[in-house]
């Protein structure tokens, strides 16, 4: 080639930050997202250490959350939070990472729960950790509602997983086993619709493993349980549901 190989024009090169910024903020209403991308990453690697910096980076968080890109996005917003601790925008940080975890009702919604993973179930624990951050750290926040919403599904999903661990451990008789996942139901998500169940389980399991202290301790202390015991659950068969 007489001139070489072609190169892709850079409608980036010698503009400022602000026009930068600006065109990437254009992109992103425009909805191309990957333009945006493209653009904020240039604005980080050049200009490091401009004002604008900080909003480019919730900001190219943003644009990959949109573009599919989660991993990056929830790395991205990580270093936000850790870089700028005071931000103004702090609270949507929270929930954009938050976001950026949660899982959407089908990968949990399966006519069984065979297929999941405490690897998924993860990923769920980590959504309601980062919600939950912003409800205490920014109680009036606008995204406060919605954080606490998407909340209490998880925490109801979560529950769910660990009582289907729980059943699946009982119908082994692994009773130990059974039990630790029941309790974690119990202290661990004390407001779920499944509390009910996992006093069940462990009053179970404190019988079958001969706790005798314990399963009367779980009958003193609990009158759900025994409300339980004397209502739906009066017939309670170990199998994978109730």
């Amino acid at each position: 080639f007489i001139f070489g190989e072609p190169t892709e024009f850079d409608e980036t090169t010698g503009q400022s930050p602000e026009w930068i910024y600006d065109r990437a903020e254009g992109l992103k209403d425009q909805r191309d997202f990957r333009k945006s991308i493209d653009f904020l990453e240039k604005l980080i690697k050049r200009y490091p250490d401009n004002k604008l910096i900080p909003s480019a980076r919730l900001n190219l968080a943003y644009a990959y959350y949109k573009f599919g890109q989660k991993e990056l996005s929830t790395s991205t917003v990580n270093q936000f939070i850790t870089l700028y601790p005071s931000h103004p925008s702090m609270d949507y940080a929270y929930y954009l990472k938050g976001l950026n975890l949660y899982q959407e009702r089908g990968i949990i919604n399966k006519l069984t729960m065979q297929d999941i993973s405490d690897r998924d179930v993860n990923n769920l624990k980590q959504a309601f950790d980062a919600f939950n951050e912003l409800v205490k750290k920014f109680p009036d926040s606008k995204y406060s509602q919605d954080s606490t919403d998407r909340m209490t599904y998880l925490m109801n999903k979560i529950a769910e997983y660990d009582l289907h661990v729980a059943r699946y451990y009982m119908k082994r008789k692994a009773y130990v086993a059974a039990l630790n996942r029941a309790k974690n139901v119990y202290t661990s998500y004390p407001e779920s619709i499944h509390v009910e169940e996992s006093l069940v389980i462990q009053y179970i399991a404190y019988k079958e493993l001969k706790l005798k202290d314990l399963e009367v301790a779980i009958l003193a202390d609990e009158i759900d349980v025994i409300k339980a015991i004397e209502s739906d659950f009066g017939n309670y068969k170990i199998t994978d549901g109730k």
